[in-house]
């Protein structure tokens, strides 16, 4: 055998070690506990064939606590670019097999790498996080690699996507690489995410849980916000990656990807007509207007189990990728609250820095009134949806479909948020508030010197009637300028990829200023 053939085998060996991670008995290991390995995770998520690796070889310096006699190639972290349906990403996976994922300086090093390479080269960065967290043996090198991370999560934010993928635990310091990127998916009975652990909650607190009460999927997935998505696995959580790319740019310099679209743009449902309730009381789903009226009801809904009273989302119309911000009448009456104002707000931010238009499907009583809300700051939460609004520049078309009340309505994409269009079914009722609280405080003096209980019910339902008539309906708004159109609710579909179309090349410049000072 020549030298160079020699080097050439020693190189295959070196990349087949490599690729082993921590070993085959790790990797058993990590199977056993129903967890893929971070090079399947890769393999799932990627094109078939599209991976290339980087640093493989790098291994870390610690010589701290006998390190330098526990060392791998790689060092607990596979990096790379590959390709998702043809285009391009970068992508870390942390490998538990290696000292538990734990961040060393050098695997640091790694992941600020390839993000750096994604934020220049226009691309999105995935990570799929399963560490135990810093490297305890490396001190404040560990600390300081975290650091690097998160400066790159800040200065990529709203240049690329950056989703992360929770595989395994995620504690302390490390939540918060996630916490800065615009996606996080969790997998059930898998993922952990949390500051301190149960151990320290109990000495701390005397409180008793476990990692899946106080961090488990369904917590954040729920309760917290804090993940955007749950899967059942992990396959399906590779899956809802690869779906949630489909509807992105690669970067704040592309617009909303198109795809082909064989739904036409001007098919109408005859059901939308009779989907409002003849009382303004009784709910509905929003979910069946909004699979109404998008592509093939293709919906890829984002925080599905929090927040409930509001549903955000994408989807396409005419094969254009869109956000879709909906009130649901079905949940608290589709009432404003504190949680539903930070996921939509947020939501929204997001549209904007990346150029997908907003459709708004408007059917809001107001903001959800109390103590509770007060106290949890409803007025600087719901300050942020409103805000999300009127800094968006992106193409925004508004449907108002029943209810618009009071602050509500302005916060809800309104034409003095630079709402482009702005339509209305017939049954849109566009108001400072709702009848009987409208006549109450303007003519419930009047109304109580009637003594007479039937004489003053008729009077009441007289002067609802008169208020109704004048603001219960969208022509008030229409003649105005408000509303741009009172469509038919059967066509809100065609209406509305044509609205979108039109706004196709839509250009809004703002003040220069050196970032603006969101109400937090």
């Amino acid at each position: 055998m020549s030298d160079q053939q020699k080097r050439i085998s020693e190189l295959v060996q070196k990349r087949a070690d490599a690729a082993l991670g921590g070993g085959q008995k790790r990797i058993d290991a990590q199977h056993s506990k129903g967890k893929l390995t971070a090079r399947e995770r890769i393999a799932l998520l990627l094109d078939e064939g599209s991976f290339e690796e980087y640093d493989m070889f790098m291994r870390h310096r610690c010589t701290n606590f006998g390190m330098e006699k526990t060392s791998f190639d790689g060092d607990g972290v596979v990096t790379g670019q590959g390709t998702i349906e043809g285009r391009l990403v970068y992508v870390f996976a942390q490998d538990f097999t290696v000292s538990g994922g734990s961040l060393s300086e050098t695997q640091a090093a790694k992941i600020c790498k390839v993000m750096d390479m994604a934020v220049r080269n226009g691309a999105p960065c995935i990570g799929l996080n399963d560490s135990g967290g810093a490297r305890i043996q490396e001190g404040v090198c560990a600390l300081a690699g975290y650091g690097e991370i998160f400066q790159r999560n800040i200065l990529a934010s709203g240049v690329i996507p950056q989703i992360s993928g929770i595989f395994g635990p995620c504690a302390g310091g490390a939540v918060y690489s996630p916490a800065l990127t615009d996606f996080t998916i969790m997998v059930k009975d898998i993922s952990y995410m949390f500051l301190t652990g149960p151990a320290v909650v109990k000495s701390v607190t005397g409180e008793t849980v476990t990692q899946e009460e106080l961090g488990g999927a369904q917590v954040h997935s729920s309760k917290s916000g804090v993940a955007h998505f749950k899967a059942d696995s992990e396959q399906e959580a590779i899956s809802t990656i690869r779906r949630l790319i489909s509807f992105l740019p690669s970067s704040n310099r592309e617009s909303a990807p198109t795809l082909d679209c064989a739904d036409p743009a001007g098919r109408v449902d005859d059901s939308l007509n009779d989907i409002i309730p003849d009382n303004p009381n009784k709910s509905y789903d929003m979910y069946k207007v909004i699979g109404s009226i998008v592509d093939n009801g293709e919906f890829l809904e984002v925080h599905r189990g929090w927040a409930r009273n509001i549903i955000v989302g994408f989807a396409r119309m005419n094969g254009r990728s869109v956000g879709i911000v909906a009130n649901q009448p079905s949940v608290l009456a589709g009432v404003l609250d504190i949680n539903a104002s930070r996921k939509a707000g947020r939501f929204v931010r997001f549209c904007d820095a990346f150029n997908i238009p907003l459709v708004t499907l408007v059917d809001v009583p107001g903001f959800l009134c109390g103590t509770q809300q007060e106290y949890g700051g409803i007025i600087t939460n719901g300050a942020k949806l409103l805000y999300a609004y009127g800094e968006a520049t992106v193409p925004k078309v508004t449907v108002t479909l029943r209810k618009s009340y009071g602050g509500a309505h302005i916060v809800m994409s309104c034409k003095q948020l630079r709402g482009d269009i702005n339509y209305a079914w017939p049954t849109a009722n566009i108001a400072v508030m709702g009848a009987d609280g409208a006549v109450e405080i303007l003519y419930g003096k009047d109304l109580k010197e009637i003594v007479d209980p039937a004489e003053r019910s008729a009077a009441f339902q007289a002067k609802k009637d008169e208020y109704n008539d004048l603001f219960c309906n969208p022509y008030n708004a229409a003649a105005y300028g408000y509303i741009d159109d009172v469509i038919e609710p059967r066509n809100t579909r065609f209406r509305v990829c044509r609205a979108l179309e039109s706004l196709a090349d839509k250009k809004v410049s703002a003040p220069s200023r050196k970032h603006d000072n969101l109400p937090l």
